[in-house]
């Protein structure tokens, strides 16, 4: 009786842990690629990588930034018209309805990781979906060592930069959002290098267009 109800029980384990993979992947077909971190799926959701982000292209009052059109093109590249498989963290969606994934080819490859991998795209760290960060950080750090793409010339401003231990963003000294940055999760940094180094990601408040130069 006792090995009985241990099979059972096991079993309901089993059933259970299959059945959260399940939820917690699905596959799609790619119909749009947006730009370097954002696609639609041939159902028309749309698709933001966890845990990168690219340069802007060009859209409403928005200039396109260096390297834009490359990281988009690259993306292209990767995943237009294939299926992929979709992995998803703590949480399913953003702010503007988009679903949040971590975005895999059928042969493995880890598409937030290829473009970092390529200087098209760099960490952006957003609690609780931080499952990748340090691989992405150490692909990262790989990629800035090589001088890939947007790591090849990076413009910087005077006076050093703030980050915030806590939500992983630096800011420029004279922003006022570094200002408010408690003693206790402040962290100062002498370049952006620095900062993208130790995992930090740029506030876009105040760094919006002027992570690297034109």
């Amino acid at each position: 009786m006792k090995k009985t109800c241990l099979l059972l029980y096991m079993l309901f384990l089993f059933f259970i842990v299959m059945g959260r993979l399940s939820v917690a992947q699905e596959e799609a077909i790619v119909r749009w690629v947006t730009d370097g971190d954002t696609i639609v799926l041939a159902d028309g959701r749309h698709v933001r990588y966890i845990g990168i982000n690219t340069p802007e292209i060009e859209h409403e009052h928005q200039k396109a930034e260096p390297y834009g059109y490359q990281a988009k093109k690259y993306n292209e590249k990767l995943v237009f018209s294939k299926t992929i498989r979709l992995q998803f963290d703590r949480e399913r969606h953003d702010r503007f309805g988009r679903l949040l994934a971590y975005v895999f080819l059928l042969d493995g490859t880890f598409i937030n990781q290829a473009m970092v991998a390529q200087g098209y795209a760099y960490l952006l760290p957003q609690k609780p979906n931080i499952k990748y960060a340090k691989i992405l950080l150490q692909t990262q750090r790989e990629a800035m060592s090589a001088q890939k793409g947007m790591w090849r010339e990076m413009a910087e401003e005077e006076g050093g930069y703030l980050g915030n231990r806590r939500t992983k963003r630096f800011h420029t000294t004279a922003c006022p959002f570094g200002k408010k940055i408690s003693l206790t999760n402040r962290v100062s940094f002498k370049s952006k290098r620095d900062a993208f180094w130790a995992g930090f990601a740029p506030g876009k408040r105040c760094l919006a267009g002027k992570i690297i130069t034109d």
